[in-house]
């Protein structure tokens, strides 16, 4: 199979940068509900705009492509080692040209691997089947959405909604609980894979498994498909919406599945994936390896996503010119929309754990700066120098319990993120004079396009491309305050309006 490797590298860009048809057509009909002038419309529309962006760059359309995971279907005879082989091959030259950013880092000592290669990564799995082509399917799932997976051990009790037992109405509390528990940090509007049964790993693997169905096929079972119709209305009134700013779209897609358990247990299993769903698959020729079709692919699918300038200028937005003053800072309130100039930084796991136990060489003046959790993809210029060529947000929730002591400690005054922080975090903003500002998360060619130079980088041999320090200047770089400096939350807001509405579903 001399093609095998080349048409598993296609199956690889083609999975990052472009969006399949039936998720284009779920996102579109999300676009259509929502006012074009709310904060939920507007991150609707940076959405759109990113999708096109990313194929006409052929660039990731997130930054985060996650744990690459494959599902194989080989004929009986097919040689696996040596699929499993040019598949890592594959993983490798596909991060080295930036279409995968290096994700693989050592379990324990957090050392990033470079390739995306290593213990487990990438993840394959094989099964057999009676036909003759080999089917390779891809999915990309960032560690955002993976975060917000879920799993429940029935019976329990379920925040909001009550007892649930080992029955459908139980199944149904828990799907609720796990689309209002991931809130905007998954970077909803999201799907969910369930799986019903199996054990604790068996159940997560058909989970995920449920997300390679298309989002809009009917299942065989008339009491999962009539479940999977009813989490997908109801999820849609808790007014989450598009990265929890609120809005009328929270769930885009609900796909359930069920396999066999031990009488002992009952364990509901949700994969969350974000609105960037990634996922393609391709069979190919088992004597070749050549590419004989794409799975997902639709003759009538939506082309051009854009709908409208993403965040368009208006003339009311504030502009920050980095470094930022107090004053500067103190006059923000929840709902503005700022335009940033100047200076950046990126900081995220790694570097927040090093800033609570070291000093920042003396070379590194964050203050009055930004902070952008951020693990971008960069690319190496012959001259030495770097591009920023997808640079969307991360979680920002996983920093909470340092965020607050990094603020006061490097005098920052803006941290951007997406998913919003806690109360320790929010405190912090008010005693400090900081403010937290949302970019759309998932879009990773829309801000690439605001870091026009990158100025250095720091840790970035202990630390790996994802969690170094990188120095960026940025022009007209677009975010949205949902956190300010007078403990004011959007992000609270709504999870305790969600919270009482999913009360209303018990």
């Amino acid at each position: 199979m001399n093609n095998f490797r080349e048409s598993v590298l296609s199956l690889i860009t083609e999975t990052s940068a472009n969006l399949p048809g039936d998720v284009r057509r779920a996102i579109a009909g999300a676009i259509d509900r929502e006012d074009p002038a709310s904060q939920a419309g507007l991150a609707m529309s940076a959405i759109s705009v990113n999708i096109d962006m990313a194929v006409d760059n052929v660039s990731p359309i997130c930054q985060d492509t996650g744990m690459p995971t494959f599902f194989i279907h080989s004929p009986r005879g097919a040689d696996q080692l040596m699929m499993k082989r040019e598949i890592e091959e594959a993983v490798a030259e596909a991060t080295r040209t930036g279409k995968l950013r290096p994700n693989a880092v050592d379990a324990l000592s957090g050392k990033n691997s470079g390739n995306n290669l290593g213990c487990h990564v990438p993840v394959i799995h094989f099964e057999p089947w009676e036909k003759d082509e080999i089917e390779v399917r891809l999915i990309l799932k960032g560690g955002g959405c993976e975060n917000k997976n879920i799993q429940y051990s029935l019976p329990a009790d379920i925040p909001g909604l009550g007892k649930a037992a080992r029955d459908l109405d139980g199944v149904r509390k828990c799907l609720l609980h796990a689309v209002y528990q991931a809130q905007g940090q998954g970077c909803s509007p999201g799907f969910i894979g369930v799986g019903i049964g199996g054990d604790r790993t068996s159940g997560y693997e058909l989970a995920k498994k449920q997300l390679f169905r298309r989002v809009d096929d009917t299942n065989p079972d008339a009491g999962l498909q009539a479940l999977e119709e009813e989490i997908l209305e109801k999820a849609n009134t808790l007014s989450i919406g598009p990265m929890g700013f609120g809005g009328k779209t929270t769930l885009l897609g609900c796909k359930i599945g069920a396999s066999h358990r031990v009488p002992a247990s009952f364990f509901v299993s949700v994969a969350y994936n974000c609105w960037a769903y990634r996922r393609l698959g391709v069979l190919l020729d088992p004597e070749s390896g050549s590419i004989i079709s794409w799975q997902y692919r639709d003759a009538d699918e939506i082309r051009r996503m854009a709908r409208g300038e993403g965040i368009p200028l208006t003339g009311k937005e504030v502009v920050l010119q980095a470094p930022v003053s107090e004053d500067d800072v103190r006059r923000l309130r929840v709902g503005d929309i700022v335009i940033i100039n100047g200076v950046m930084h990126t900081g995220r796991d790694a570097f927040h754990h090093h800033c609570m136990h070291h000093d920042l060489p003396d070379n590194i003046d964050t203050r009055g700066g930004i902070l952008y959790h951020c693990g971008p993809v960069i690319m190496k210029n012959a001259d030495g120098s770097y591009r920023v060529t997808a640079a969307g947000p991360t979680t920002s929730i996983r920093e909470e319990p340092y965020q607050a002591d990094v603020i006061e400690k490097l005098g920052l005054r803006a941290i951007i993120g997406k998913g919003g922080m806690g109360p320790k975090t929010l405190k912090g903003l008010q005693e400090h004079g900081a403010v937290y500002l949302n970019a759309i998360g998932g879009a990773a060619q829309y801000y690439a396009k605001c870091i026009h130079t990158v100025t250095g980088v720091d840790f970035l041999e202990e630390m790996g491309v994802p969690e170094a320090m990188w120095h960026f200047e940025v022009d007209s770089f677009p975010a949205i305050v949902t956190m300010d400096a007078h403990g004011n939350s959007l992000h609270r807001k709504v999870e305790d309006e969600s919270f009482g509405m999913l009360g209303s579903m018990a």
